[in-house]
Formats: structure tokens, sequence, C-alpha cells
């Protein structure tokens, strides 16, 4: 699948992310965010040649399910899944090192 470019706010419901087979990463933020903007040249690094990895961009704020599900707080937050079940996360990323870690961790 590889990297997606812009947020959309036709977020998945949680049950059918924790359905999920394989590896994906769901990326909370927001297409007006500058630290998502800022963040997206690294991302895009890591995920564009990864076409086996699931990247679901989702927007969020306040009362949107999905990401209060998720606890998350800042943007971009970047969840690494294994089959569903959370396996690492990269907070604000500010290098294409700190997301290869996290991925690194699904083994």
């Amino acid at each position: 699948m590889g990297y997606v470019r812009t947020y959309t706010d036709d977020e998945p419901a949680r049950a059918d992310v924790d359905a999920w087979a394989g590896i994906s990463v769901l990326e909370f933020g927001t297409n007006w965010c500058g630290y998502c903007t800022g963040a997206q040249p690294a991302i895009e690094a890591v995920l564009a040649p990864l076409d086996d990895v699931r990247h679901v961009k989702v927007e969020d704020g306040p009362g949107r399910p999905l990401g209060r599900s998720y606890r998350v707080k800042l943007w971009p937050t970047l969840i690494v899944l294994r089959d569903g079940e959370e396996v690492a996360r990269v907070v604000r990323p500010s290098t294409a090192e700190e997301i290869r870690q996290a991925l690194a961790a699904v083994g």
C-alpha cells in the first residue's frame, strides 16, 4: 500500500482496525497541522517503498473516536500495528530513523 498523502476524516472503526491482518501504520494528525506537514518527508521516505505495509492517515480532533481509543494527544502520532495490535508508537517524529525503529519493533 505504501505512503498515503492526505489525512481523511473517514476513519475506520476500532473493531475493524483490531481485525486488520499484517503490518499497518495508523497516522493521526490533520492536513493543516504544521508538525504534521513537517514530518511528512521522513514519513514518506520510510513508508513509500513499503508495499506490504498498510498506511492509514486519520484526521484527528476532539470527539474523534479512533484517536481517543488510542489516547492520541499530539500530532502527528504514528501507531505501528501487527495484526491489529499496537507494537510501537512515534509521536512527532523528526527523523526517518525514529519511524524505522518503530517499524523494526514489528520483527
